[in-house]
């Protein structure tokens, strides 16, 4: 369900799988991210890049839905992904997803990330659980959790509780507030803004897997596919903006019409 590159992928062992329909689909949305928007975007600006966690699927939930269960093929196709979007960044930086896909301690997202050449930490990691990020002045803080819902009516809730937290432990602990939050985890956009602080949430580029069809919200929502910028503007404000696709529904049943 996730990008696969448009002319398949070797697999361990000499088999080879080739891209579904919607797979292409969806490589043909990134493609026009990297290629469009973000060039767009930026205005032709050098930028960097931050992958804010889960760039393999792994083998979780008994999911049998992967291109491949050995993490090595899934490490070799997102490499191959991410690799040119990398090239074209000033730097890169790798943010920790969920251990039941990227491994406990998040050790194939690390892997990944040393990889790709993403910028080291202080304790020496080259994927980190979170990245407090100072640009041109403004702090903006990732981090690839956040809570979830299974009903849309609740979704500022989640944006909500996580900008509250964030400034109460600022203030308790006498340190610099954030001015923004970027989270993923959830594979829906958002935003939200209150006061002083405002928070992203990023779309992802992977297609309805089974478990979302057991949610209320899942049921009926298409995925979206997509990702982010933040950027600080000519009048020194920060901004973040989203970038998102929506599929397509299926194609309704029609019973009753002249001639079915």
């Amino acid at each position: 369900m996730g990008l696969c590159p448009p002319g398949g992928v070797a697999l361990d062992g000499g088999g080879r799988y080739e891209p579904s329909t919607l797979q292409r689909k969806v490589w043909s949305l990134w493609r026009a991210f990297w290629d469009e928007w973000v060039p767009q975007a930026t205005k032709g600006e050098p930028f960097i890049v931050v992958h804010n966690g889960d760039a393999l699927d792994g083998v979780h939930h008994n999911a049998t839905t992967q291109i491949s269960h050995n993490l090595a093929d899934q490490a070799n196709i997102a490499y191959e992904c991410l690799a040119p979007c990398v090239a074209r960044a000033q730097s890169y930086y790798h943010v920790r997803g969920t251990e039941a896909h990227v491994g406990p301690s998040g050790a194939e997202e690390e892997r990944l990330a040393q990889r790709l050449g993403a910028v080291i930490g202080s304790e020496g990691e080259s994927a980190r659980w979170e990245l407090w990020l100072e640009l041109h002045g403004h702090l903006v803080h990732f981090s690839h959790h956040m809570g979830v819902t299974g009903s849309v009516a609740y979704e500022p809730t989640a944006f909500g509780r996580e900008m509250a937290e964030a400034l109460v432990e600022a203030g308790l602990s006498g340190q610099r507030p954030p001015e923004l939050l970027v989270r993923g985890h959830r594979h829906r956009g958002g935003q939200w803004s209150k006061g002083s602080v405002s928070m992203i949430a990023t779309p992802s580029f992977q297609l309805k897997t089974p478990y979302s069809h057991r949610l209320p919200m899942g049921r009926v929502a298409q995925p979206e596919i997509g990702g982010g910028l933040v950027r600080v503007g000519d009048d020194d404000q920060l901004y973040a903006l989203l970038k998102i696709w929506r599929m397509e529904r299926p194609q309704a049943v029609k019973i009753g019409e002249q001639g079915a």
